[in-house]
């Protein structure tokens, strides 16, 4: 009865409202044809073999559709707490528009969250901190092999490449970074010239070789010599792989592959565009130092490094050992945590694959210190990096510097609608679309960049200066502590491995012993397949 008892309901009242209407009151023709309208989406519904919810509630099964519609923003805005949302909660949002507005970005009455939760992470402020410095410290990208190094600022623009973002978007970033005098990574889309601003760049080259390639995809040494001579060029990130969808290759649909990024990718127009999931350069970790070497001998000796998501610690410590044995190595490593970042994946990835950016950057910090090569090797960290607590963290665990994404989106205007991957952003950031990029205003998101990242890095200072320490390289794992049971807390000195300079050498490393030895520098095989891990 209800399946038809609505439409037919509908179409009575329609019926009887145009007959009211033929009478001469003009006034009923409004709800003969809204009536009429629904009374006919009411048969099509019926007919339709689509949705099984619309055949049985016609008319009133579009309310489900509407509420399933609606329900983020509903979460969002009136349902979680201020603690409550992923990826971000309310309370860090507004910190980063606060800051990016200029605005007092300070709280009140005591913190909303539960201070004895287990895994509450807490710094350990000293009883006599010290005066901030007037000017926060920069990290020095350049080992031995480097002739071009780089000073680069503790917190940076994180990748993010042309086709992904909006060309007003990057240019709002880059403008930013140069005012701020921080570090901006192009992503692995190609070097565009949204990203030629004026601020210092990091190229990425990811496995397309976007902007490098010759037309059967492989890498092209020659447009890469060309263009990793420009000066805004200062470092060039390998990446091989990413937070958000480790071991996966990235898809542009053919539908967002315009004239101009085809250009600047050197791919054909109106194809889909792929990222293989692995390179094609190299295929084992002896190859991969040996592409490190000659990608830096074509950039002239500028820093060169690679990122990724760390899965098997055997894989990081088959790196090392190459490095060991071709005696090379790379100028910085990036570590992407597996807290996923602004590029689309699919859900089993972003919730099943990659270690997080504690255990990822832990786990290289202790296989660089441990096989003696730390001292020369700079690391940095990309994950959810968004107030100076978290660069602060960040240093204690292992990284030099971090590298931010989404939260540099939010200081242009990101709202966390989550829509990255439609092509619909609400505010012109991840999106190609001409109309809504436009409602991004350049020159006043530049101005909200730069003052976001500098509060950030500013409030990280003091926090360090709370501590006692005022150079990032005094930090150590004893200033953070986490609640483990209702009634203990550990540092993280007590409570991870950390390895003495060259343990992995001299075996002075048992907990490691299985892996290291495991470790091939000819192979990536996976773990427990073609060797023990």
């Amino acid at each position: 009865m209800i399946r038809f008892g609505s439409v037919a309901g509908l179409a009575v009242v329609a019926v009887g409202s145009a007959c009211l209407a033929l009478e001469g009151s003009w006034a009923w023709w409004i709800p003969a044809v809204t009536v009429g309208a629904l009374a006919a989406l009411g048969v099509y519904d019926l007919a339709q073999r689509k949705h099984a919810v619309l055949r049985n509630y016609p008319v009133l099964g579009h309310m489900r559709y509407l509420a399933e519609d609606i329900r983020p923003e509903l979460q969002q805005y009136f349902i979680e707490r201020n603690f409550d949302g992923r990826p971000f909660d309310r309370d860090v949002r507004a910190l980063i528009y606060e800051r990016a507005k200029g605005t007092a970005a300070e709280l009140s009455f005591g913190t909303e969250r539960d201070i004895r939760e287990i895994g509450y992470e807490y710094l350990i402020h000293s009883v006599a901190p010290i005066d901030s410095p007037p000017e926060p410290p920069r990290v020095r990208i350049g080992g031995p092999d480097c002739r071009q190094p780089y000073h680069i600022a503790l917190m940076n623009v994180s990748s993010m490449s042309f086709g992904a973002l909006s060309g007003n978007a990057l240019r709002a970033l880059n403008n930013g970074a140069r005012r701020g005098g921080f570090a901006h990574d192009t992503g692995e889309g190609g070097l565009t010239p949204y990203h030629l601003g004026g601020a210092d760049l990091v190229w990425e080259i990811g496995s397309g070789y976007f902007g490098t390639r010759t037309k059967d995809g492989s890498f092209d040494p020659g447009q890469f010599r060309e263009k990793a001579a420009h000066d805004a060029v200062k470092c060039i990130s390998i990446k091989l792989s990413q937070g958000a969808k480790p071991g996966l290759g990235g898809v542009l649909p053919a539908a967002k592959v315009t004239q101009e990024i085809a250009d600047y990718r050197g791919v054909p127009v109106g194809e889909k565009c792929v990222s293989p999931a692995a390179h094609s350069a190299f295929g084992t970790p002896r190859e991969l130092v040996h592409f490190i070497a000659r990608l830096r001998e074509l950039a002239d000796g500028k820093p060169v490094g690679f990122k990724l998501c760390v899965g098997s610690r055997i894989d990081v410590l088959a790196i090392c050992k190459a490095m060991i044995a071709e005696n090379v190595t790379p100028d910085f490593i990036i570590v992407d945590g597996a807290e996923g970042g602004t590029a689309a994946a699919p859900l089993e990835y972003e919730d099943n694959v990659g270690l997080p950016l504690t255990d990822g950057l832990m786990t290289v910090h202790n296989a660089l210190v441990g096989t003696g090569l730390r001292d020369v090797i700079r690391i940095g960290a990309s994950g959810k990096i968004a107030t100076g607590t978290d660069i602060v963290k960040r240093l204690i665990q292992g990284a030099d510097y971090t590298n931010s994404a989404r939260s540099m989106m939010m200081a242009l205007g990101c709202i966390q609608a989550q829509r990255c991957h439609t092509n619909e952003c609400p505010v012109g950031v991840a999106t190609q679309d001409p109309r809504r990029a436009r409602a991004l205003d350049v020159a006043d998101k530049s101005e909200r960049v730069y003052r976001y990242q500098h509060a950030t890095v500013a409030e990280a200072m003091r926090l360090m200066a709370s501590l006692g320490v005022d150079d990032p390289a005094l930090l150590s794992p004893h200033m953070l502590r986490k609640r483990i049971t209702a009634t203990e807390h550990r540092s993280y000195a007590e409570l991870y491995t950390w390895l003495p300079s060259r343990a992995l050498l001299d075996d002075a490393a048992p907990d490691w012993r299985c892996d290291w030895t495991a470790a091939d520098p000819d192979s990536f095989a996976p773990a427990g397949l073609a060797r023990h891990g």
